[in-house]
């Protein structure tokens, strides 16, 4: 399986992703991948530190006649999304991705790729590691838990890096330089409840809604996806309203900055609603179907009798208020930008809704790239969860990262991608998280821009990076490194 990777062009930059995805890296459990790196830069005899938080720094003199060249910053972020089908057998925390070739794209066997950052870790490996490669003097930040909470990026300390310029290597499209990212902030309603006895003669069902693309909760949020979530509320808020049903336990997605694909609910119902909820359950679903015919063609909401009817439920009010609280929580785009063309400026995601054993959790990722519209919708859901008696906590807050359209490397950058490619790149800000608006508040005079080869479906099982756009994307590296500017 490794073997047809590493025999990809460029070369270089395939064996260093097949070394890395042989080692686990989940966020927040970075310690095998830290080891990993340090080992590289030792056996490569560089300057080789990991910082407080857990970041790696490799120091690279320039080569030969480009010692007079300003000194580069290159980046990227060693964790990764941790996502599989419910069919896949696999452990994150102890095997490493299985990938495959398919036509132009290398994939991953039912998880995630880790192209996501791995493609630009790889290509800060190749060059560390090159003879031949022609590049100023170079700082490798390699940061830590970027994907849960970038506490790699904000525990990275002022003067810690030298250099002037800073090349970011986390974009998805190969055709766009990004200047700009949008900020987040977490937000999390809590709230307990005293179960009750579900009443005789109820009957209980598994609903299961599956089937969902998913995808990253940032880049992907403007594609009118379905939520898991979001689906399943619309289903238990009918039953409730139309035949009593009672929520007996709810899990439902699991990372923050994923669009959740599956959730599932158990529930009882009075055993004389039985064939009357399941034909309307039917309906709805049909309805729901229709919606996302385009966007979300393999959608399956499943209705299962539970032979062992649950014993404990929801009381009526605190349900009451909780599918009504779901429903009013947004999902999706909150605001277009006003000064970017088809820029998602603030939205949120409903990435998990765990429910049972007299406690329920709703998480939430809220980003935007003005802070006051940030605060505003996180404030919203906050009133909503509130209105119902949650705790509403707000933690993980970043800032954004504001374009600069007179940056010095962008004209480097935009001047090579036209010549290589006979057309002008989209200079763009983006809806993701990237950490050049946090590594700018300890570095605020660092010229820093953003790019990377296409890979598409990050944060979720179909996750895919294109061979032919990391050969693009390569050349146009290796020409970036003879042009940084003087200094």
């Amino acid at each position: 399986m490794n073997k047809e990777i590493r025999n990809l062009e460029p070369k270089e930059l395939w064996n260093k992703f097949a070394d890395l995805n042989a080692v686990p890296r989940p966020s927040k459990k970075e310690e095998r991948v830290i080891e990993f790196m340090m080992n590289f830069g030792r056996q490569l005899g560089l300057e080789t530190i990991k910082d407080e938080v857990g970041n790696v720094i490799i120091k690279k003199a320039a080569t030969s006649g480009m010692e007079d060249r300003k000194t580069i910053v290159m980046q990227s972020h060693l964790d990764m999304v941790h996502q599989k089908n419910n069919d896949t057998d696999f452990d994150f925390d102890t095997q490493g991705i299985e990938m495959y070739v398919d036509g132009d794209w290398v994939r991953a066997k039912g998880t995630t790729l880790g192209a996501d950052n791995g493609l630009g870790v790889a290509t800060i490996m190749a060059i560390l590691e090159s003879t031949t490669i022609p590049h100023p003097a170079l700082e490798a930040l390699f940061t830590i838990d970027e994907e849960t909470g970038m506490t790699g990026a904000m525990g990275l300390k002022g003067g810690v890096l030298e250099g002037q310029i800073l090349l970011n290597l986390d974009t998805e499209e190969d055709d766009e330089i990004d200047i700009g990212c949008a900020g987040g902030i977490d937000v999390t309603a809590t709230a307990e409840y005293d179960e009750e006895a579900a009443p005789e003669g109820s009957v209980g069902y598994t609903i299961t809604v599956k089937g969902l693309v998913g995808g990253h909760s940032g880049m992907d949020i403007h594609k009118g996806l379905g939520n898991a979530n979001k689906i399943m509320n619309r289903l238990l808020f009918d039953g409730f309203d139309t035949f009593g049903l009672q929520i007996a336990e709810i899990k439902g997605g699991s990372l923050r900055n994923a669009i959740p694909r599956e959730s599932v609910a158990k529930v009882i119902i009075a055993q004389v609603y039985d064939e009357a909820f399941v034909f309307d359950m039917q309906q709805i679903v049909e309805e729901i179907k229709t919606e996302f015919k385009t966007t979300e063609p393999d959608l399956e909401v499943v209705f299962e009798k539970i032979e062992d009817t649950p014993k404990k439920v929801m009381p009526y009010m605190a349900q009451f208020f909780f599918v009504r609280a779901m429903y009013t929580a947004h999902n999706g785009v909150y605001r277009m930008s006003a000064d970017f063309d088809n820029l998602v400026e603030t939205s949120n995601n409903i990435a998990k809704v765990e429910v049972g054993a007299g406690k329920l959790a709703v998480k939430c990722l809220t980003r935007s790239s003005v802070e006051t519209s940030k605060l505003d919708l996180a404030t919203s859901l906050r009133a909503a969860f509130e209105l119902m008696g949650c705790e509403v906590e707000f933690s993980g807050s970043y800032p954004g990262w504001t374009p600069n359209a007179n940056s010095e490397i962008l004209d480097v950058l935009t001047d090579i991608y036209e010549k290589q490619n006979g057309t002008k790149p989209d200079v763009v800000a983006c809806h993701a998280g990237l950490e050049c608006g946090i590594l700018g508040t300890n570095y605020p005079d660092m010229d820093m821009i953003s790019f990377g080869p296409t890979i598409k479906g990050a944060h979720s099982p179909v996750e895919r990076a294109s061979i032919s756009s990391a050969q693009k994307y390569w050349k146009f590296v290796l020409e970036i490194l003879k042009n940084i500017p003087k200094k």
